[in-house]
């Protein structure tokens, strides 16, 4: 949940829905609000038209029948026929002008709303329990053509107020609209999050294959032109590692024939121990550019892929290594082939081993298939590395052995050389210092069935 709500398909979602449900509950607040002042202006028409045909009839009859008639017509109102207005009660503006409207602008006609006393009459004159008087009456005052003033006191009537679902469809209105919310913004967030999530997928993609294929560019046009400047990133960085691998390559066979004719004439040199120091140098120069040469390819994914034996790849590593006369033993099977670079996934598996044997004397090979991966385990037995120089043991050049000796410390590309294959590959390379002592190696590569 926390890892939904911190991405950009949440964050997006519960914009959307927090959104469409702010504006359902102000549209709701304002449509109950415009629903309460046409209720109260549709009550006091009906109010007033009342009022205006009971006034009509009294006026219509001799003054001693009024009272008679109006228990008779009054239904709701009790009249009171020659009493003044002695309400303080506030005047009931909506409900004045609509008895205007209906009597005519030339009558005195007010509207307020009726005291205690004039509410709990009111109830008993229509036969109602007069305790328990909650809601108020209105109290109307106004004066007759022959100028008798008349007091009507209407019955106590409901306010409008939101009143609860007596149907079941309410209950199907309150599931079914969050689940149509819901869906709508989570359509919207993964329309807007899609292109993101693919474009992120193509760059975790890029790091282990600069060859992959272009992102389509389609979609809306901010999509399209972050597809398009990534697929010329893309194509600036190949053509960046190309030309790099193509010059390294061509340093490294340009120098080999100079160096070859400098050895021819080194073998000319009297001195034998001169002679001597002098081909080790050479040696040594012909190996730095080969392990230079042999980086610049390991980044370089170009080439097939084809499949290997990973078992007998593994036990051919080992068995030169033996041969050799180096300490180094192989435990366990994979039983397994997968897609793979076969000269440079060698390279990998022979620089653990050597880096192995070099600085701990020894490498045990330990091979197993966990899941969908396999994973491979070089441990040697020297001292291990510190915990603090564990990442920097792959950066180029760097050693952990300080006298910078080429018979104990190397160049420093073998570890660099084997991590970029692993990647190539899409798998890891790990380093630990293992419980019983020693360094360990951990290569992971899928199986890419």
């Amino acid at each position: 949940m926390k890892a939904f709500v911190t991405s950009m398909q949440g964050r997006v979602f519960l914009v959307v829905i927090g959104g469409i449900v702010a504006s359902a509950l102000l549209t709701g607040a304002l449509a109950a609000l415009e629903g309460r002042r046409t209720f109260a202006q549709v009550r006091a028409d009906h109010t007033a038209d009342r009022v205006g045909q009971l006034v009509s009839a009294l006026e219509a009859v001799p003054p001693e029948a009024r009272p008679t008639l109006a228990a008779a017509l009054g239904r709701g109102m009790t009249a009171q026929f020659g009493a003044t207005d002695a309400s303080l009660h506030e005047n009931d503006a909506e409900l004045t002008d609509a008895l205007i409207d209906e009597l005519g602008q030339d009558r005195r006609v007010t509207a307020t709303a009726g005291t205690q006393a004039d509410c709990a009459a009111q109830r008993g004159n229509n036969g109602e329990p007069r305790q328990s008087v909650t809601s108020s009456c209105r109290v109307i005052s106004l004066t007759m053509r022959d100028g008798t003033p008349l007091r009507l006191v209407l019955r106590s009537q409901r306010d409008f107020s939101w009143s609860r679902p007596r149907s079941s469809r309410w209950v199907l209105y309150a599931i079914v609209l969050p689940l149509c919310l819901g869906l709508l913004a989570y359509v919207v967030a993964r329309m807007a999050t899609r292109p993101l999530g693919r474009l992120a997928r193509a760059a975790t993609a890029l790091g282990g294959d600069i060859n992959q294929p272009p992102l389509p560019e389609s979609g809306p046009s901010e999509v399209r032109d972050a597809a398009a400047a990534f697929n010329v990133m893309q194509t600036r960085i190949r053509s960046y590692v190309e030309e790099r691998t193509e010059m390294l390559g061509a340093i490294a066979h340009d120098l080999q024939t100079p160096l070859t004719r400098l050895r021819l004439r080194l073998e000319k040199v009297a001195d034998e121990d001169l002679r001597d120091k002098l081909v080790a140098d050479m040696a040594m120069m012909q190996g730095m550019i080969r392990e230079g040469l042999d980086l610049a390819t390991s980044l370089d994914t170009a080439g097939m892929t084809q499949r290997v034996d990973l078992d007998s790849l593994l036990s051919s590593v080992c068995a030169d290594a033996v041969d050799t006369g180096q300490d180094v033993t192989l435990n366990g099977q994979t039983r397994v082939s997968i897609l793979a670079h076969p000269i440079a996934l060698q390279r990998c598996l022979a620089n653990l081993v050597d880096n192995a044997v070099k600085y701990g004397g020894y490498a045990r090979v330990t091979t197993a298939r966990e899941g969908s991966k396999v994973v491979i385990r070089v441990r040697d037995g020297g001292p291990g590395i510190p915990e603090a120089q564990m990442e920097k043991a792959f950066d180029p050049f760097y050693r952990i052995e300080t006298s910078r000796s080429r018979a104990t410390g190397g160049t420093g590309l073998g570890l660099t050389i084997a991590r970029n294959i692993a990647r190539k590959h899409g798998g890891t390379l790990l380093l630990r210092n293992a419980p019983g002592g020693g360094l360990e190696c951990t290569l992971t590569l899928p199986l890419n069935d």
